[in-house]
């Protein structure tokens, strides 16, 4: 393997593996993230994007990713089964997992596996860690960035948090 193709392996080896395609596949609204354990947070941003006219794609990170960056007992749901909840729904028009080494997260990988896609926009939550590399991923690729807002207090952490105080 020559130098150049190492690095760009090393780079960018994120993969996209569908669980629901849909066909055809028109400039897509598309969102990455863990979507754990489903929650009303969860419904309000993937409705308050599908009600801008696109239609919204979902990318599950894959269990091998969630863990080593939420700990061992995270997901909760596998990834295969978040993928099937998140399709499920009446706004979301397809799903798909995120495969790859957990310590890649940045925008260039993101870009390479979403590229074919031909993305419209790419939505997140204000807050979102990764807001400035998702801008960038989204310029990369001559698609809107639109960053729409947190419903506080609904995350998959503070529920889990619920869930635990009240057993």
């Amino acid at each position: 393997m020559t130098e150049t193709n190492a690095q760009h392996k090393a780079v960018r080896p994120l993969r996209a593996h569908w669980f629901d395609r849909p066909d055809p596949l028109e400039r897509p609204v598309v969102v990455t993230g863990v979507f754990d354990v489903l929650h009303v947070g969860h419904v309000r941003f993937l409705r308050s994007i599908a009600e801008r006219g696109l239609p919204l794609v979902v990318g599950i990170e894959s269990d091998q990713r969630v863990r080593a960056w939420k700990g061992p007992g995270r997901p909760v749901n596998p990834a295969e089964e978040r993928a099937e909840t998140i399709a499920a729904l009446g706004c979301v028009s397809g799903s798909f997992v995120i495969d790859g080494a957990p310590e890649i997260a940045d925008w260039a990988a993101y870009a390479d596996i979403l590229r074919p896609l031909s993305p419209a926009a790419l939505a997140f939550t204000e807050g979102d860690r990764y807001t400035h590399a998702k801008i960038r991923g989204a310029e990369a690729l001559g698609a809107q960035a639109w960053e729409l807002p947190f419903t506080p207090g609904r995350s998959t952490t503070a529920a889990l948090g619920r869930l635990a105080h009240s057993l």
